[in-house]
């Protein structure tokens, strides 16, 4: 009985990382080496995870650090941050490129935490929508399995409860990350 559980589990537990990955590309003012992670850089022909071509530090909490380990990578990176949607201008010496964070405006600071609410919001969706496909897996096989309708009920009620629990853990997330967005 319980695999039957599991299925539904490991999808919500999916959403609520997926969500998760998705508020680490949120800039927050704070530099973050995660919201480069989906960078692609062209290395020799083959798009390739940036930090695969380069070290990525940060020596200040307004500055991400690339230092790439072929000299000849500094404008393929530069030009790889440029055509991503991350909004930042990199500046380089020849050798380190560095990402400078600005301050961001109250305004922007409000419209980030309204963008973590949405994004917190479609996950909830999603997580609902998950029980419901398991509550009428259930019926389905209560049907089918001949199985009492206690047991189903019982299976249906195990649901709503990782339901409430995914859903506490996306508000805890949500309100983490406003308030890492909030701080100045």
């Amino acid at each position: 009985m319980d695999d039957k559980l599991q299925v539904f589990e490991d999808k919500m537990k999916k959403s609520f990382n997926a969500l998760l990955d998705e508020y680490t590309t949120i800039r927050a003012g704070r530099a973050n080496p995660h919201i480069l992670d989906k960078v692609m850089v062209d290395y020799y022909g083959a798009p390739t995870a940036l930090q695969q071509v380069a070290n990525v530090s940060v020596p200040e909490p307004r500055m991400i650090q690339i230092q790439p380990w072929e000299a000849s990578m500094v404008k393929e990176i530069e030009k790889a941050i440029l055509m991503s949607d991350l909004g930042l201008n990199p500046t380089n010496d020849g050798k380190v490129i560095r990402l400078v964070f600005p301050e961001p405006t109250e305004e922007r600071r409000k419209e980030l935490a309204k963008d973590v609410k949405k994004r917190g919001e479609n996950a909830k969706v999603a997580i609902r929508n998950i029980r419901r496909d398991a509550n009428d897996s259930f019926k389905k096989y209560g049907k089918e399995a001949e199985v009492s309708e206690d047991e189903v009920k019982e299976l249906e009620s195990q649901a709503q409860k990782l339901t409430d629990k995914y859903i506490a853990e996306i508000d805890k997330a949500v309100e983490t990350k406003t308030d890492e967005i909030m701080t100045v």
